[in-house]
């Protein structure tokens, strides 16, 4: 058995357990143990964890795991957790701050102490309106990989009845996110690795989204990179104009922005509150 001091974040309702390497410097986490850790009733509970260590030539560097152990890719809300933090364990300050995140490098600033940008690499796959099997019935999609895989579906093309398509779901709130999400996360179509799903309602000039997220396996109250492909997709679909205010679960904006340069996405942030919910330590076999 050892002893693991921690701290406990949120980005959004987005929350990590962020494990700093020069607390820790004896930390290797299994599979197993990452599982135990965030579990929510006889652990600390979290959507993933973050391990944040010194970089030679960058800031720092993270790595982040979902919380069923598995490596993950890019976590949005997870990287502006571990800016908040770098800069309050003293690594960086609050502009300019580069840094390694699962072996790519992105930077970020501290607009102030609750509002962190962070800066994502262009999305390296868009497609817009095309058709998926899903709910016993054919429904429109669009997917966008924001540094990590994204469907996206506006809930009005989903019938409530699949007998009856006039019937569209009009309430994000009494939506099934986690009964679709589960089928479309596992569709053949994003096979082998699978894909992160959002359900999103236009509304405004906001956009009302809620992310079923792989590697959590279930429903998650904000989703970073899933807030940047729902703003790309709303761009195309509805559109809207950057900056765009994505409105998650947990009622916390985040805003994306971005420049459209040549027919590209260029300039790609992701802004939002950031903040250490409680630090501790605890015993971990």
């Amino acid at each position: 058995m050892k002893s693991i001091i921690f701290s406990k974040m949120s980005g959004a309702g987005n929350d990590f357990i962020v494990i700093d390497k020069n607390e820790n410097p004896e930390c290797v986490l299994s599979q197993n143990a990452i599982i135990k850790l965030c579990n929510r009733r006889t652990g600390i509970g979290a959507d993933g964890v973050i391990l944040i260590e010194n970089s030679v030539e960058l800031d720092f560097e993270m790595n982040y795991y979902n919380s069923d152990g598995s490596f993950g890719s890019l976590c949005g809300n997870g990287a502006r957790c571990a800016i908040k933090f770098a800069n309050f364990s003293g690594r960086c300050g609050i502009s300019s701050i580069r840094f390694k995140a699962n072996t790519k490098v992105y930077s970020g600033e501290v607009l102030d102490d609750d509002q962190i940008k962070f800066n994502l690499n262009p999305p390296s796959k868009l497609k817009y309106n095309f058709k998926i099997k899903v709910f016993g019935q054919l429904v429109n999609a669009s997917f966008a990989d924001t540094g990590s895989p994204h469907i996206v579906v506006n809930i009005n093309d989903v019938s409530e009845n699949p007998k009856d398509p006039r019937l569209k779901f009009q309430d994000l709130n009494k939506f099934p996110v986690i009964q679709i999400g589960k089928e479309l996360r596992y569709a053949s179509e994003f096979l082998p690795g699978g894909t992160n799903v959002n359900f999103i309602l236009v509304e405004g000039e906001k956009v009302y989204v809620r992310t079923y997220e792989r590697g959590v396996e279930d429903e998650t109250w904000a989703c970073g990179t899933g807030a940047a492909a729902a703003a790309l997709i709303t761009y195309i679909t509805q559109k809207l104009k950057p900056p765009i205010t994505i409105v998650p679960k947990s009622s916390e904006e985040l805003i994306v922005d971005f420049k459209i340069e040549n027919n590209k996405v260029n300039k790609l942030s992701l802004t939002g509150p950031a903040k250490i919910v409680f630090t501790g330590q605890i015993q971990i076999t």
